[in-house]
Protein backbone atom coordinates (compact mmCIF):
# COMPACT_ATOMS: atom_id res chain seq x y z
CA UNK A 1 0.00 0.00 0.00
CA UNK A 2 1.35 3.29 -1.00
CA UNK A 3 2.58 5.63 1.70
CA UNK A 4 0.17 8.73 2.20
CA UNK A 5 1.43 12.10 0.14
CA UNK A 6 2.60 14.46 3.64
CA UNK A 7 1.86 17.67 3.60
CA UNK A 8 3.65 20.51 1.25
CA UNK A 9 6.84 22.51 3.23
CA UNK A 10 4.35 24.98 5.35
CA UNK A 11 5.64 28.76 6.01
CA UNK A 12 6.38 29.23 9.70
CA UNK A 13 7.38 32.90 10.25
CA UNK A 14 9.66 35.56 8.45
CA UNK A 15 13.06 34.78 9.41
CA UNK A 16 13.43 37.77 11.01
CA UNK A 17 10.83 36.72 13.42
CA UNK A 18 13.73 33.84 15.08
CA UNK A 19 16.28 36.41 16.81
CA UNK A 20 19.04 35.06 17.73
CA UNK A 21 18.24 33.03 21.64
CA UNK A 22 15.08 35.21 21.85
CA UNK A 23 11.05 34.38 22.50
CA UNK A 24 10.34 31.55 20.66
CA UNK A 25 7.65 31.19 17.91
CA UNK A 26 4.87 28.91 19.03
CA UNK A 27 2.44 27.08 16.89
CA UNK A 28 0.08 24.05 16.83
CA UNK A 29 0.88 20.99 14.98
CA UNK A 30 -1.02 17.69 14.88
CA UNK A 31 0.93 14.55 16.66
CA UNK A 32 -0.11 11.38 15.84
CA UNK A 33 -3.39 13.15 14.67
CA UNK A 34 -3.63 14.79 18.48
CA UNK A 35 -2.88 18.37 19.20
CA UNK A 36 0.13 19.80 20.02
CA UNK A 37 2.02 22.74 20.27
CA UNK A 38 6.10 23.01 18.91
CA UNK A 39 8.26 25.69 18.55
CA UNK A 40 11.44 27.01 16.49
CA UNK A 41 14.03 29.80 17.89
CA UNK A 42 17.12 30.72 16.85
CA UNK A 43 20.64 29.11 18.00
CA UNK A 44 24.11 30.01 16.65
CA UNK A 45 22.44 31.24 13.92
CA UNK A 46 20.46 28.38 12.94
CA UNK A 47 17.13 27.69 12.96
CA UNK A 48 15.25 24.98 15.17
CA UNK A 49 11.92 23.33 15.68
CA UNK A 50 11.13 20.86 18.54
CA UNK A 51 7.91 19.99 20.26
CA UNK A 52 7.34 21.69 23.24
CA UNK A 53 7.03 18.45 24.80
CA UNK A 54 9.82 17.62 27.79
CA UNK A 55 11.69 13.82 27.23
CA UNK A 56 11.01 13.52 31.29
CA UNK A 57 7.35 13.42 31.18
CA UNK A 58 5.10 15.19 28.12
CA UNK A 59 4.80 18.56 29.55
CA UNK A 60 4.80 21.73 27.82
CA UNK A 61 8.38 23.04 29.16
CA UNK A 62 8.02 26.81 28.43
CA UNK A 63 8.14 28.99 31.71
CA UNK A 64 6.40 31.84 30.08
CA UNK A 65 4.69 31.83 26.86
CA UNK A 66 7.57 31.40 24.10
CA UNK A 67 10.02 31.47 26.95
CA UNK A 68 12.52 28.40 26.83
CA UNK A 69 16.24 29.35 27.57
CA UNK A 70 17.89 30.06 30.46
CA UNK A 71 19.10 32.99 32.25
CA UNK A 72 22.38 32.91 30.50
CA UNK A 73 20.56 32.25 27.03
CA UNK A 74 22.52 28.59 26.43
CA UNK A 75 20.06 25.73 27.57
CA UNK A 76 16.37 25.45 26.53
CA UNK A 77 15.34 24.72 30.45
CA UNK A 78 11.97 22.57 31.00
CA UNK A 79 9.95 24.91 33.60
CA UNK A 80 8.68 21.86 35.37
CA UNK A 81 11.45 19.76 36.38
CA UNK A 82 14.31 21.38 35.16
CA UNK A 83 15.51 19.26 32.24
CA UNK A 84 18.43 21.38 30.14
CA UNK A 85 18.31 20.41 26.57
CA UNK A 86 21.60 21.81 23.96
CA UNK A 87 19.51 24.06 21.67
CA UNK A 88 21.08 22.67 18.48
CA UNK A 89 20.28 19.17 18.46
CA UNK A 90 17.38 18.80 21.59
CA UNK A 91 19.86 16.37 23.60
CA UNK A 92 18.67 16.27 27.21
CA UNK A 93 22.24 17.53 28.94
CA UNK A 94 20.99 17.66 32.56
CA UNK A 95 18.12 16.28 34.80
CA UNK A 96 15.97 13.78 35.25
CA UNK A 97 15.90 12.62 31.40
CA UNK A 98 19.79 12.91 30.38
CA UNK A 99 20.20 11.50 27.39
CA UNK A 100 16.85 11.62 25.85
CA UNK A 101 16.25 14.14 23.27
CA UNK A 102 13.08 16.59 22.26
CA UNK A 103 11.13 15.67 19.12
CA UNK A 104 12.73 17.44 16.35
CA UNK A 105 11.09 19.16 13.24
CA UNK A 106 12.63 20.45 10.04
CA UNK A 107 13.17 23.29 9.34
CA UNK A 108 14.57 24.98 6.24
CA UNK A 109 14.67 28.59 5.60
CA UNK A 110 14.61 30.64 1.64
CA UNK A 111 13.72 34.13 0.37
CA UNK A 112 13.28 36.01 3.95
CA UNK A 113 11.24 32.83 5.54
CA UNK A 114 11.17 30.02 7.80
CA UNK A 115 9.72 26.69 6.47
CA UNK A 116 8.50 23.68 8.11
CA UNK A 117 8.20 20.43 6.61
CA UNK A 118 5.78 17.90 7.48
CA UNK A 119 6.40 14.21 8.35
CA UNK A 120 3.99 11.05 9.03
CA UNK A 121 3.75 11.54 12.40
CA UNK A 122 3.80 15.60 12.88
CA UNK A 123 1.26 17.01 10.92
CA UNK A 124 -0.17 20.63 10.13
CA UNK A 125 -2.82 21.59 12.55
CA UNK A 126 -6.16 22.50 10.69
CA UNK A 127 -6.97 25.91 11.62
CA UNK A 128 -8.73 27.13 14.84
CA UNK A 129 -11.81 28.09 13.21
CA UNK A 130 -12.14 24.90 11.67
CA UNK A 131 -12.37 22.93 15.33
CA UNK A 132 -15.58 24.82 16.51
CA UNK A 133 -18.74 22.95 16.70
CA UNK A 134 -20.62 24.29 13.78
CA UNK A 135 -23.85 24.37 15.49
CA UNK A 136 -22.55 26.82 18.94
CA UNK A 137 -24.01 30.43 18.87
CA UNK A 138 -24.69 32.37 21.70
CA UNK A 139 -28.09 33.06 20.82
CA UNK A 140 -29.46 30.13 22.73
CA UNK A 141 -28.32 31.55 26.08
CA UNK A 142 -30.69 33.46 28.34
CA UNK A 143 -30.17 37.43 28.01
CA UNK A 144 -28.59 39.18 30.60
CA UNK A 145 -31.94 40.78 32.15
CA UNK A 146 -34.04 37.68 32.52
CA UNK A 147 -35.60 37.43 35.91
CA UNK A 148 -36.63 33.99 37.44
CA UNK A 149 -40.53 34.33 38.43
CA UNK A 150 -41.62 32.80 41.13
Amino acid sequence: MPEAELAPAQVLCPSAALVERGTAFSFEVLLWQKPARAFALRFDGQAVAYLNRCAHVPVEMDWQPGEFFDQDKRWLVCSIHGASYEPSNGICVGGPCRGQRLMALRLSEADGLVHWHPTWDIRPAPPLASLAPESESTSALPSSDAHDTL
